[in-house]
């Protein structure tokens, strides 16, 4: 991502991630401290420590993470959608519907995907390996994130510095941006704009 934005020219910019893409944020913001004026992490569990994948194995009922993050059936993105979001309805559709969004999602390079999973850094002890930051940093998350709880945004507003923000949006899971997307979206242009 930052050698896109030097090669079209931009030199300072914001970031922002949801759960693997906050990943993502915090690290460029962690390597090119000089070009990141902002960050903007949402139900990312950067701080995950191995208890926390063990509970997530936990609460999907899975043995392995792939089958709760890679699903390969509709059983199993039940279970991610579950987990995910708090909408009930979604895990009424049919399984022709899953199927294809399986299909469409993670069957293309699923190898790839698989190998880029348990290549992340985050989750295989108990020590973190995350530092504060130097930039301001939002944090979003939803009060009922059961893939990431909400005790994980309290420990990370604490580990990233005094600079960070802490936004949590009630009655909302995994994917705050989707199941009240105005206030999402509210929080993040009021952060980047400095109000």
């Amino acid at each position: 991502m930052a050698k896109l934005m030097a090669k079209i020219g931009i030199g300072k910019y914001n970031v922002a991630g949801t759960s693997y893409g906050g990943f993502v944020a915090y690290h460029m913001a962690k390597m090119w401290p000089e070009k990141v004026e902002k960050v903007v992490i949402a139900s990312s569990g950067i701080n995950m420590r191995k208890c926390d994948g063990e509970s997530l194995l936990q609460r999907s009922n899975c043995e392995c993470i792939e089958k709760v993050m890679l699903p390969s059936t509709a059983t199993e993105f039940r279970t991610l959608m579950a987990l995910a979001s708090s909408w009930r309805l979604v895990r009424m559709f049919p399984d022709a519907l899953w199927n294809d969004v399986i299909n469409n999602l993670y069957k293309k390079n699923r190898k790839e995907k698989i190998e880029l999973l348990k290549g992340v850094t985050f989750g295989r002890s108990e020590n973190l390996n995350i530092d504060s930051l130097s930039q301001e940093v939002l944090i979003v998350w939803g009060d009922k994130d059961q893939i990431f709880p909400v005790k994980m945004a309290y420990e990370l507003k604490e580990i990233l510095g005094d600079k960070t923000k802490l936004e949590i949006i009630d009655n909302t899971s995994h994917v705050p941006q989707i199941e009240c997307a105005q206030e999402f979206n509210n929080i993040v242009l009021r952060f980047l704009k400095g109000s």
